[in-house]
């Protein structure tokens, strides 16, 4: 059935736990397990609900990646750096 499990060593891990924890015990986590199911379904057709909500208001979001100023290529500040050390050796020796 699942993989060489039995039905009759399902049966006898649940009398175990059943064994253990007491009915009452499993009755009060089978309901706060299917409430946080059930709050959690709730919320995802909310969130549904609400995006179409949103899509319907904006035809097409518009993304702008504009950065003015904020670019630095090392590579180019590096070769600047490299040409003007020539000149200042030479400025010095004068």
């Amino acid at each position: 059935m699942f993989g060489g499990i039995s039905i009759w060593q399902l049966l006898i891990v649940l009398g175990i736990i059943i064994l253990i924890f007491g009915t009452k015990k499993l009755r009060n986590v089978g309901t706060d397990l299917g409430g946080a199911v059930k709050g959690f379904k709730k919320a995802i057709h909310e969130e549904e609900k609400d995006g179409d909500k949103k899509d319907a208001d904006q035809s097409q979001a518009k993304v702008s990646h504009e950065e003015t100023g904020n670019t630095y290529d090392v590579q180019a500040e590096e070769k600047r750096a490299a040409e003007e050390r020539p000149t200042e050796r030479n400025e010095e020796r004068k």
